[in-house]
């Protein structure tokens, strides 16, 4: 099962009912962060989300309502005791914020690591998270941005059959299965030899803040769940999202129709938008499972058979 909760979904300015960007995501008792807008912590105290265990911080850009809260949270992570690494991943220029920022925390007991712009899926190498392939696209804003993919891998099934014919040792089944190849008496045991096939796994997409350009779709292609940022709930808003590289709540539902996505949750609203939920129609006439995000939403997403 992978645990989102949509710590802040305000966008430019933190409100007194909306804190500014960031989801939470907890798999497998490993927690990843998109984004460190004001109030994060706020929220993940509410929530009880723990600190110590983040593993993986993943900023879309470098304006403070994305990335101003990250000061006090790696404080807060180093005061939980952590003395693991932990991985920052960001646009251009996120080496140079980070190392600023490193002068007003400069004692932490773990290292950052920060990957600047990556090129290519990746994944982290230990943990539960190293089953988690993380790709990025390059978006549309007033500065370097980038959307996230996060494709939850799932193990093929252990088939006994299919072990018991390869004589796989008994001894070596839960090792294979977790996907390690083993040497035994001078013989190499693989986990293909002892797994069914491929089951398909879970993806996630985060896509703010930038204007609906031709790659998104193909990029959040097939996700189980598409969080995009809806600055605008009237259509009338138009003029306001091209001018600010933002989209309006119809543009979004259009990416998410186009994506042939399974949900969409709106989030990133501005400041003048009281009452998203006023404006759903706008996303629902395109898109029909379309949900307005609230601070503190939480969604649950399982593994299909």
């Amino acid at each position: 099962m992978i645990d989102l909760i949509l710590l802040g979904c305000g966008g430019n300015m933190p409100m007194p009912n909306r804190f500014l960007s960031s989801l939470f995501i907890n798999y497998m008792g490993r927690k990843i962060l998109i984004d460190c807008g004001e109030g994060t912590q706020i929220s993940m105290r509410m929530k009880n989300c723990g600190f110590k265990n983040i593993d993986l911080i993943c900023i879309t850009h470098l304006h403070g309502d994305h990335i101003n809260g990250i000061i006090g949270l790696l404080s807060t992570i180093g005061n939980s005791s952590r003395t693991e690494d932990l991985t920052i991943v960001g646009p251009k220029g996120i080496i140079d914020v980070m190392n600023a920022i490193k002068v007003l925390i400069e004692y932490l007991p773990y290292k950052i690591n920060i990957i600047e712009n990556p090129k290519g899926p990746f994944s982290l190498s230990n943990g539960p998270l190293k089953d988690v392939e993380i790709s990025t696209l390059e978006l549309q804003h007033s500065t370097e941005c980038l959307g996230y993919s996060l494709y939850f891998k799932r193990k093929a099934k252990f088939n006994i059959e299919k072990a018991t014919s390869n004589n796989v040792p008994k001894i070596l089944w839960n090792k294979l299965q977790s996907g390690d190849s083993v040497v035994l008496d001078d013989v190499e045991y693989t986990p293909s030899m002892v797994l069914g096939d491929d089951r398909k796994g879970v993806k996630v997409s985060f896509i703010t803040d930038t204007r609906p350009i031709d790659s998104i779709p193909n990029f959040i292609n097939d996700s189980d769940l598409f969080i995009c940022e809806s600055m605008y709930g009237d259509d009338l808003d138009i003029s306001k999202a091209v001018k600010n590289q933002h989209m309006t709540f119809r543009e979004a539902a259009n990416l998410a129709s186009l994506g042939k996505v399974k949900k969409l949750l709106l989030t990133h609203f501005s400041p003048s938008l009281e009452d998203p939920n006023f404006y759903l129609d706008n996303a629902t006439t395109t898109f029909k499972n379309t949900i307005v995000g609230e601070d503190r939403l939480e969604i649950n997403l399982n593994f299909k058979e």
